[in-house]
């Protein structure tokens, strides 16, 4: 008996081999996107990984062109390069801590504190002016303003009657340099946190409401959370910020205070401070310091784009 077979049984795909499409994946065509980057990564080149690796290569070299470990061992040995950047990490911290502090006071009030429109314009605005407002003429106008001949002190003197510089009081010490830094760490607190701030939604603090929760308990539970990360990033971009300042400081207080920047300047363009192969190992000390800084930074702002999206 013929056992009748069905059709789909015997039927199998057939593959034209002349059709079978090629293995390898097509080319992509030349994207001329590439071109409008092509000036940041030559200027990053040129400006950024050129000096960085000059800097790295001539922190070993010696007074007479050699190589050695010497200069890199200074900045362990020496104690005058040690209170350098210990006073360069102090005025930092400090003034992140208080511009990142009142800072967000006044970011919270020209945002959430329902300031008039008018204000939060002209407060933002002024943020970007101020934030990059720094160097000789910011050091010029703190001394023009508050210095030994400066504007405020001689009305205070001829109001009063009273000398507040024979009493000891000057601008040209650690909290003088701070504040004069606090002006332009404000501003860009307030630049960074304003659109933070904005971006709260208010179906949070209602959800907060509703759940029976209270200003204290929005805040503690889920704005300062939320705003923790960019909180964190801006005050280590402040940090960052005063740690690298140098003209301002330089034209500030001059030799008055051993700040790291001013001490590699004498290092590298002075008389009797002559060591340039010093100098540069006191950069590539800051170099690991700020990069040890910014990658803290970077991880703090990842944590704070995942409520952005």
């Amino acid at each position: 008996m013929a056992v009748e077979r069905s059709p789909r049984a015997d039927a199998r795909p057939r593959q034209d081999l002349g059709d079978a499409p090629s293995a390898r994946p097509p080319r992509k065509p030349f994207s001329w996107t590439w071109v409008g980057v092509a000036p940041f990564f030559v200027f990053a080149f040129l400006f950024l990984f050129l000096p960085s690796a000059s800097i790295f290569f001539r922190s070993f070299e010696s007074l007479d062109h050699r190589f050695t470990f010497q200069n890199i061992l200074d900045l362990f040995q020496k104690s005058d390069i040690r209170n350098a950047y210990k006073l360069s990490l102090q005025i930092s911290a400090a003034t992140a801590l208080g511009g990142a502090f009142f800072g967000f006071l006044l970011a919270y009030a020209v945002t959430i504190g329902g300031l008039p429109r008018a204000v939060r314009n002209f407060m933002l605005s002024f943020s970007g002016v101020a934030s990059n407002f720094a160097g000789v003429p910011l050091a010029f106008a703190f001394v023009a303003t508050m210095g030994n001949a400066g504007l405020v002190t001689r009305i205070i003197e001829s109001t009063t009657g009273i000398d507040i510089h024979a009493g000891g009081f000057t601008i040209y010490n650690f909290w003088g340099l701070s504040i004069v830094y606090m002006y332009f760490q404000f501003p860009l607190m307030v630049l960074i946190m304003a659109p933070a701030l904005d971006g709260l939604r208010r179906e949070w603090r209602e959800a907060c409401e509703n759940l029976g929760g209270s200003t204290w308990h929005y805040w503690r539970y889920v704005a300062l959370p939320i705003l923790a990360p960019t909180l964190l990033g801006t005050a280590i971009l402040l940090f960052g910020n005063a740690f690298g300042a140098y003209a301002t400081a330089y034209a500030f207080t001059g030799s008055f205070l051993n700040l790291v920047t001013i001490v590699i300047g004498a290092q590298i363009q002075g008389d009797v401070l002559y060591n340039p192969g010093l100098g540069n190992a006191m950069a590539l000390g800051m170099i690991v310091i700020m990069s040890m800084v910014m990658s803290v930074y970077i991880w703090s702002q990842r944590r704070a784009a995942r409520w952005v999206r």
